[in-house]
């Protein structure tokens, strides 16, 4: 049984630690408003260029003078995840869902016998990774200085993913990252980004864009324009999501931090208070004993 001193440090040592959290979590709290907002306010623009940009390769016939990242390299047999995680931990499951998604997808890809590959942006995926695909990392971008995620921070991985895609590295890219929903619920993704897929003929007439429009310049140089920054925005979008999703589940996670913190002080100060008056029941009894023996 721990002596009264090591209870009294202990319990002082768990308040310690129930102000780094409270902290934590008000900290969160605040970065999380602004990266909701900014989350939110990138979704219009990432969807409807993707929208746009699927409704013109629908419109188009690949041909040898299609641009790659619409026409794809012909084949299906080696993919690109781009994985998309956090630089930091004490976020709850918030990394390890994202990582979980991603090896479903690879795991998936592989039972199909395809070659799976990882690019990975954030370090908190790596050592998993690493261990469960041995040798099929073939890039990282270090995000460990980025305080929040820029639009030009996209446009360096999306160029470098275009090059390795220009240079036959791969033939399809997917992007997984966490889709940010509410504090309490973040939603692991895993969408196509390389080739572009075509709008679903059914999901054009839904949106009107089986209307007659004519383009200047025509579709496919208009797609040559388009399809790289649909691959920044895309990314952009998953760093603006991440990044609220990171907040939200850190704020929850440093909430039932502050709270087991709370009931771990009750315990121990129970605890400590029993062992308190035991010692001093156990005193009184020594000095009646010994009062009377006189």
């Amino acid at each position: 049984m721990a002596s009264l001193k090591a209870l009294k440090i202990r319990i002082g040592s768990v308040k310690s630690t129930q102000k780094i959290t409270k902290a934590m979590k008000m900290v969160a709290a605040a970065k999380l408003r602004r990266a909701q907002s900014n989350a939110e306010s990138g979704r219009p623009y990432s969807a409807r260029l993707s929208d746009v940009v699927s409704s013109l390769a629908s419109r188009i016939t690949v041909g040898p003078q299609s641009p790659r990242l619409i026409a794809g390299t012909g084949a299906e047999q080696r993919h690109l995840i781009v994985l998309a995680s956090g630089d930091r931990g004490l976020a709850g499951a918030f990394n390890t869902n994202i990582v979980r998604a991603a090896r479903r997808a690879a795991d998936e890809l592989i039972a199909q016998g395809r070659q799976v590959s990882f690019y990975l942006v954030g370090r908190k995926a790596r050592p998993v990774i690493g261990r469960f695909y041995p040798g099929q990392i073939v890039g990282q971008f270090d995000t460990s200085e980025m305080k929040n995620p820029s639009y030009a921070e996209a446009q360096a991985i999306a160029a470098e993913i275009i090059e390795r895609f220009e240079s036959g590295q791969f033939d399809v890219a997917h992007l997984a990252y966490s889709n940010f929903r509410s504090v309490l619920a973040q939603e692991p993704t895993v969408d196509q980004i390389i080739p572009v897929r075509p709008a679903a003929a059914n999901d054009s007439a839904a949106s009107g864009a089986s209307a007659a429009v004519e383009y200047e310049p025509d579709e496919e140089d208009i797609l040559a324009a388009l399809l790289p920054r649909n691959v920044a925005v895309q990314i952009y979008r998953a760093l603006l999501e991440n990044q609220a999703g990171f907040y939200g589940s850190q704020m929850t996670a440093m909430d039932n931090a502050t709270r087991n913190a709370g009931d771990m002080i009750n315990r121990l100060s129970i605890q400590y208070n029993r062992q308190r008056q035991a010692a001093i029941t156990t005193e009184l009894v020594e000095i009646i004993s010994g009062a009377e023996a006189l």
